[in-house]
């Protein structure tokens, strides 16, 4: 998978999870909109991506790893709820990214390489 398309699903999924979040939320948070303006960002600056973009790369790389630590609190909070469908929701989004973000490397790794 080349990491325009890890960058977009993973956007996706910030933007859907987010959404259900909250609209499926009894009492729900604002909060819930953080990983869809995170997830509608990601989706903006893909075509850039896609085009090979250095910088624009760079900047996703560094809002993923920071979403991926900003995660693990609705992670926590969800988990001391008890609430299954919330924790399964975030999880969901940490692993997306998680994986987005593995992608990333290993594609500037063999950028790195392949100048070698």
């Amino acid at each position: 998978m080349k990491p325009f398309q890890a960058n977009l699903i993973n956007a996706i999924i910030l933007i859907v999870m987010g959404l259900w979040g909250y609209f499926g939320s009894d009492s729900p948070s604002n909060t819930a909109f953080i990983p869809v303006a995170f997830g509608v960002l990601f989706a903006l600056v893909t075509p850039p991506f896609r085009n090979g973009n250095k910088v624009v790369a760079h900047i996703v790389v560094l809002l993923t790893f920071l979403l991926i630590i900003a995660l693990i609190m609705p992670l926590m909070g969800s988990l001391s709820r008890n609430d299954n469908l919330a924790t399964i929701r975030v999880s969901i989004m940490i692993l997306s990214s998680i994986l987005a973000m593995s992608i990333f490397i290993k594609s500037f790794i063999d950028a790195r390489k392949a100048k070698e």
